[in-house]
């Protein structure tokens, strides 16, 4: 007799379900960088237009884009981040730290340059005593955390 699988409860599960795919990510990197209209955003990402248009009507509707039209004979839209989607930004930040240190580590393609003037390294720090995310244990609590075994 087999037991049906019942996959842990996580926010990551459900924020890939919304951006884990190449093109939603890419097209949330060009609406962070100014990037606003749908054909420069095809351009720079490479994605097919049926492709995007999916993945960005996607995004609208979870609040994290919003559209706004710029001219009306043809309808023309731009795209906004919302600040849900700019939140997205900092996961770019570390996707982008993680490829330049184990895929890119002879040239990284891009640096950002932080109003500091440094170039900028992005950190994940917990905010109740400023140690590195990753240091120490972390144990999952709430609805998905699984019985250990």
């Amino acid at each position: 007799m087999s037991k049906s699988i019942q996959p842990r409860e996580c926010s990551i599960a459900d924020a890939l379900d919304l951006v884990g795919e190449r093109w939603t990510l890419l097209a949330v990197r060009e609406l962070s960088h100014g990037v606003r209209r749908f054909d420069q955003i095809v351009r720079n990402t490479g994605a097919s237009r049926d492709i995007l248009t999916a993945r960005l009507r996607k995004l609208e509707a979870a609040g994290a884009v919003r559209r706004e039209q710029y001219n009306e004979h043809p309808p023309r839209y731009e795209y906004h981040l919302t600040p849900a989607g700019q939140e997205l930004g900092d996961v770019l930040l570390t996707l982008m730290k993680w490829g330049d240190r184990h895929l890119n580590s002879d040239d990284p393609p891009l640096k950002w340059q932080h109003s500091c003037g440094e170039t900028l390294e992005p950190k994940l720090i917990c905010a109740h005593c400023g140690e590195p995310a990753r240091k120490g244990v972390h144990s999952p609590t709430g609805r998905g955390a699984l019985p250990a075994g």
